[in-house]
């Protein structure tokens, strides 16, 4: 048997769980970002003078640079290193952070923010990979289970914090906050964090960015992001504003695959996708994290339009789902070790599905604070199962100069899933809100007993305040507002129902992947 090279016999030097907690703490302050801010929106455009539409670019501006930079992590640590490309990213952040908490106006804060974005778009790829490459095989699900907590925690918190940030302080405190992390983070990072003798910088190497790749990816993710935010708006495809960024979209995407498969340094290495474990794994990290992203916003959009409860209350009943992820997360992380990822991320999903049905057949708009965290609860559950499965089994098979490439592409692909998913849903619930309220207003008749009566009741009770046809128009307007929000809780029950289905449908997918032995990789393959 031929001798282990010393590469593969490479260990850092401090304990890897100090590893793994610093730079899970500089990924979740660049997570925390991604949905902090947006219930601040409405104090942003109100304190600069804009527009609530313009307020809506500080997210988008920061999401598509974000999106950009994800892939760009392999590129940017064969230039310089992974742990100096890390490092740069904090510092950028951390910058970008001060200055959007001192922007004077919203076209300063909308370059603030982009730079954040570049900045944080290469903290969560390179957070994973120091990750995968600390530990050994046997421990990676552990550790991943931390990053897990990191990626599912922060965006659940994240409008909680950040309600109760902008009510009590300013929204530039959103901003500031990042200051002291990324400073400690910075600090950590550059005691704790070593390369492994695989990744070795090279300045010769940033005369061979893929630019065309990158431009494609630039012209797609700017397309889609764009569309998928004024889409509702602008209803859509029915826009021509809508269609130019859709048209984008899909030739940016369609160039990105074709000269990424023909190029010989591409910034994002879709042949990767050749090996079926790891292509499986990128198609059901899109679905797990748009299903995330979309309960996340989905539920308090119910919990304030029709249980009526403020933004702080809608949070707190999130909070149970975080409570839930805490104690599952390590014990989700063990259970890798146990069993074959495959068969965890079957039962993550069958449990996902389960969570799903059973919430479509609950909701209602009477349902109480007690109920609404239950749910939360159920719907947080199967994440660290699918989460950590999915992104342990996404390195089975491929050799560790992979990583850099692997984290990148997995992370891109949960941040595309929850933009399409957070869009996506949003629409399907305003179109059944409106096939619901026609079908509803089909029984608003006087030849309907049940109508009748109840407009009867309403109208003699209303006639101690009101004339007669004023009575009778009171009536009729509390009747067509409860038809409303009948209607639009039905269209929350068939969107949960629809992910039921789709559960099930991930159930299918995640039967074809290989079945590693529990805590060990599969045989390392070639790439390319």
């Amino acid at each position: 048997m031929a001798a282990a090279s010393p590469d593969s016999q490479w260990k850092p030097k401090v304990n890897p769980w100090l590893i793994a907690s610093t730079v899970a703490l500089a990924a979740f302050m660049e997570v925390l970002d991604t949905s902090i801010a947006n219930v601040a929106l409405p104090h942003i455009s109100g304190s600069l003078g804009a527009s609530t539409d313009e307020g809506t670019w500080v997210l988008t501006s920061y999401l598509v640079s974000n999106a950009i930079v994800l892939p760009m992590g392999a590129w940017a640590s064969s230039v310089i290193g992974r742990k100096r490309f890390f490092m740069l990213c904090i510092v950028i952040f951390t910058v970008a952070s001060f200055l959007c908490g001192i922007a004077p106006s919203l076209p300063i804060l909308l370059l603030a923010r982009v730079i954040q974005g570049a900045g944080g778009g290469g903290l969560q790829p390179m957070a994973q990979a120091i990750m995968a490459d600390s530990f050994d095989e046997k421990k990676r699900g552990q550790a991943f289970a931390l990053y897990g907590l990191v990626a599912v925690m922060a965006p659940s918190i994240g409008p909680t914090l950040g309600g109760w940030i902008t009510d009590n302080y300013s929204w530039r405190w959103i901003f500031y906050l990042n200051i002291p992390v990324g400073i400690l983070a910075l600090t950590l990072v550059s005691r704790l964090v070593e390369d492994p003798p695989w990744i070795k910088g090279d300045r010769s190497n940033l005369r061979r960015l893929d630019y065309m790749g990158l431009g494609f990816l630039t012209i797609a993710m700017g397309g889609l992001q764009i569309m998928l935010d004024k889409g509702e708006e602008n209803n859509w495809f029915a826009s021509d504003f809508v269609r130019v960024f859709g048209t984008l979209f899909v030739a940016g995407m369609i160039g990105l695959v074709w000269w990424e498969w023909r190029v010989k340094n591409p910034i994002m290495n879709l042949k990767l996708l050749k090996h079926k474990n790891f292509a499986i794994c990128a198609l059901l990290m899109i679905l797990v994290g748009g299903i995330l992203n979309a309960t996340t916003v989905l539920q308090p959009q119910f919990s304030q339009a029709l249980l009526h409860y403020t933004a702080t209350l809608a949070g707190e009943a999130l909070t149970g789902g975080g409570v839930a992820l805490l104690i599952l997360m390590p014990l989700a992380g063990y259970a890798t070790g146990r069993f074959a990822a495959r068969n965890i991320a079957v039962v993550g999903f069958s449990f996902f599905a389960f969570a799903f049905y059973y919430t479509s057949t609950h909701l209602n708009v009477n349902m109480s604070f007690g109920f609404s965290t239950w749910v939360r609860i159920l719907q947080m559950a199967p994440t660290p199962l699918c989460f950590i499965a999915i992104t342990n089994a996404a390195y089975v098979g491929l050799p560790k100069e992979a990583s850099n490439q692997v984290s990148g592409i997995i992370n891109f692909a949960r941040n595309v899933g929850g933009s399409i998913f957070i869009a996506g849903t949003g629409a399907i619930v305003t179109n059944r809100t409106l096939f619901h309220e026609a079908r509803l207003a089909d029984g608003m008749r006087l030849s309907n007993p049940a109508y009748a009566g109840r407009l009867s009741a309403l109208t003699h009770a209303y006639g101690a305040v009101a004339s007669g046809p004023g009575a009778a128009a009171l009536a009729r307007g509390t009747i067509y507002r409860e038809l409303n929000r009948q209607a639009a809780g039905l269209g929350y029950v068939d969107i949960y129902r629809m992910l039921a289905w789709m559960s099930l449908a991930m159930i299918a997918c995640a039967l074809l992947l290989n079945k590693n032995r529990p805590g060990e990789g599969a045989p390392v393959g070639e790439v390319g």
